[in-house]
């Protein structure tokens, strides 16, 4: 396995999307630092391991663990030090290693973060780490080839990270996935590229401006974010330090982690046989040197104010979305403006070839303002609007006069089914913008959108009475039927529980 290059390919790849990752980290805290807090922890081990070469596999990850370990920053940064420091530990002694060695490894490292991190949290860079070990060793049980291996490793980290809204809740709010295990995915994305095609990714100053789409969010999501953070994170200083072990000192740093605990959160300790390194948040910073004093010379330190962080984050954010916003030359033919909340529905229709995203739906209708800013970003002569929702078509079409430098076409989508479809009948070939939209027109009209969702209180409606918490199905957006809420009896009643025919309702056809 040429794993020294796997690593300085990984490295390279995080490098690239580094500000990305950046813009999703909400989750401990908002204060927009995982991406190059990981990338500067991963490419800490790569200036070693170019400048030398290795005949041994273990000789490769037992430098990157260990120069990792001191170049760690951050939280994710710290964990990311641990995957590879057990990572290290399951290769000793290996001089090469096949795909099921690659698998059990990195499950020593998945242990080794596991039990540094003092609460460990699903739907986080942890999560994302063990899924792709439980895959990998899945994967080496019917073929332990190495790249088959790290491809199936890979696969496990998307899997997983796509979950992390489902596990924390803030990141669904967010409508975003959890950003250190964005970040680890850009790192398995690079090894996999050596390991499956001989590639190193290349890095360059100038990859920083690398393309990813990005959600236009509006200033209420920052205040959103902002204020729950101030309000709800009881630590304000995000303290890092290293410890050069004592000579002397046989001191357990099982006593320092319950001492951390009791004056802060987020604790990681990781150690070798040199240093010790501490992450904490805490309100008393000097308290942790001081205790950390105990156990040998403090080497390096790092106090941030987090609150302070993320107050200055909140408002790059806000100018960062204007500089988003910024009218761009309209050079190419065709360009698409969707409206849509959830990252899972966002993503699709970057993948059908939405331009721009803005945030939005039922409850959360954007204002016209927002669409022109979108459309103003897209660099096309011709730009469609799929509202997906029948309450903001009007703020739709209040966008073609605006507009005065590129032709504005709002393509009256209801829901979202439409919107897909719609963005699927696009014919790149068709040159005719009035005979494109008929034609996304025409498929939109061919779908029919079934919703479920819950009365949200006592009323009467189209004939039917509803009460508070009733499931209500809607088609095409007009209510069919009513549902009373159906809890399933518990295995030992089933067999004398039937739901009752009067349960649900459907609306008569008048005569």
């Amino acid at each position: 396995m040429h794993l020294r290059n796997a690593i300085i390919s990984g490295a390279n790849n995080l490098a690239r999307y580094k500000e990305y990752v950046n813009d999703m980290n909400i989750f401990p805290v908002p204060d927009g630092d995982t991406g190059i807090n990981m990338f500067l922890t991963v490419n800490s081990a790569c200036k070693k391991l170019q400048d030398e070469r290795f005949e041994k596999i273990d000789e490769v990850a037992s430098v990157a663990a260990k120069e990792m370990l001191r170049g760690s920053r951050g939280n994710s940064g710290v964990i990311l030090s641990l995957l590879f420091k057990g990572f290290s530990m399951g290769l000793n002694g290996l001089e090469e290693a096949d795909g099921k060695q690659i698998a059990e490894a990195l499950g020593i490292g998945v242990k080794e973060a596991y039990k540094a991190v003092a609460n460990p949290t699903e739907g986080t860079i942890l999560t994302v780490a063990r899924v792709a070990y439980e895959k990998g060793i899945l994967k080496a049980k019917e073929n332990d080839n190495a790249s088959a291996v790290i491809d199936a490793i890979y696969t496990g980290a998307l899997e997983a990270l796509e979950d992390t809204p489902n596990l924390l809740p803030v990141l669904k709010k967010a409508g975003v996935v959890d950003a250190g295990g964005q970040g680890l995915c850009f790192i398995f994305e690079g090894m996999l590229s050596v390991m499956k095609d001989g590639v190193v990714i290349e890095y360059k100053e100038e990859d920083d401006n690398i393309y990813v789409p990005k959600v236009i969010k509006n200033d209420e999501f920052f205040k959103d974010v902002s204020e729950k953070y101030d309000c709800n994170v009881n630590f304000t200083y995000c303290t890092e330090f290293m410890i050069k072990k004592g000579n002397e000192i046989n001191k357990d740093i099982k006593e320092l982690d319950k001492y951390l605990i009791n004056i802060g959160d987020s604790v990681v300790l990781v150690e070798d046989e040199e240093i010790i390194k501490v992450h904490v948040h805490t309100e008393r910073p000097g308290d942790a040197l001081n205790a950390a004093l105990n156990y040998g010379e403090i080497i390096a330190t790092k106090i941030e104010n987090m609150k302070e962080q993320n107050r200055n984050l909140t408002k790059s954010n806000k100018e960062e979305d204007s500089e988003i916003m910024e009218e761009k030359e309209p050079i190419e033919d065709f360009g698409f403006v969707c409206v849509c909340a959830g990252s899972g529905i966002k993503e699709l229709f970057y993948d059908l070839g939405a331009s721009n995203i803005v945030s939005g739906g039922q409850t959360m209708n954007p204002s016209t303002d927002d669409l022109v800013a979108a459309v103003k970003a897209t660099p096309a002569k011709t730009v469609y609007i799929l509202p997906n929702n029948k309450n903001i078509i009007l703020a739709a079409n209040q966008t073609v006069p605006i507009v005065k430098d590129r032709k504005v076409i709002v393509i009256p989508t209801r829901t979202i089914p439409q919107g897909i479809a719609a963005m699927l009948a696009f014919d790149p070939e068709n040159e005719d913008a009035i005979l494109i939209a008929k034609s996304m027109e025409a498929a939109c009209r061919q779908v029919k959108t079934g919703q479920v969702t819950f009365a949200a209180r006592d009323s009467e409606f189209g004939g039917f009475r509803i009460k508070k918490g009733d499931l209500l199905g809607l088609s095409d957006g007009k209510l069919t039927y009513t549902c009373l809420l159906y809890t399933s009896p518990s295995p030992r009643d089933r067999q004398k529980s039937r739901m009752p025919s009067s349960a649900c309702k459907k609306k008569k056809k008048k005569k």
